[in-house]
């Protein structure tokens, strides 16, 4: 039995919802990476950023407590945390050009074993740019990819990105559906796994060569 859509993308951000402490401002890319708001544990004060000009963004509302005026970046509803602001985009990319974003979660198109990272879409496609992505990947202090393992089977953690790049050897650490994987000078070392899948089936399904950790654990989900 193969894990469903709505599963893949729910064990990701649960898993990159635990990379979090208390303080950190975090800013969450559009798409699956927003599903991480709704699973930041209790106990972990973190503040989210959209790049759309909100600090203190909270997880996805209701539907009855849906508000239009309320938005992310990816215009998507959210909900605001008490002490919530708003501001400008001009104030937004400040705050991420200035080093102040302690982390930051985004989706790829392609990632590779130096760290370099694709992520914008071709023209014709519903965004036809990277948007914020290239400020957030050198900006951030920490830069997590969280996306599928793979697209219609075919690799997107490779030995070299054949995209066009958003930024090259950036990327800190990966989290698909099968495992949590780190950039290292050596290269992408398996730190985690996800007991549904083998090892094997992992490495098969990674062009990019995987070493694996010497502390190797079962994906905390």
């Amino acid at each position: 039995m193969e894990l469903s859509k709505e599963q893949v993308r729910e064990i990701i951000a649960k898993r990159v919802a635990k990379e979090f402490k208390n303080g950190d401002v975090v800013n969450l890319g559009i798409g699956l990476p927003t599903e991480v708001a709704n699973y930041i544990p209790v106990e972990v004060q973190t503040i989210l950023q959209s790049e759309n000009g909100l600090l203190g963004m909270g997880e996805s509302p209701s539907l009855e407590k849906k508000d239009d005026r309320v938005t992310n970046a990816g215009g998507s509803h959210v909900t605001v945390n008490e002490g919530g602001c708003f501001f400008d985009s001009f104030m937004s990319f400040g705050i991420i050009r200035g080093g102040h974003v302690d982390a930051t979660v985004l989706g790829a198109l392609q990632v590779d074993e130096k760290g370099n990272l694709a992520n914008w879409m071709v023209p014709g496609k519903m965004v036809p740019g990277m948007g914020g992505a290239m400020d957030l990947v050198v900006g951030a202090k920490k830069v997590i990819i969280a996306m599928e393992h793979t697209s219609k089977g075919s690799h997107k953690i490779l030995k070299n990105c054949t995209l066009p790049l958003t930024a090259a050897a950036q990327v800190n650490l990966i989290v698909t559906e099968k495992g949590v994987m780190e950039v290292t000078d050596k290269g992408l070392v398996l730190t985690e796994y996800n007991p549904y899948f083998t090892i094997e089936d992992i490495k098969n399904s990674t062009e990019a060569e995987l070493i694996i950790g010497e502390n190797l654990k079962p994906m905390l989900i």
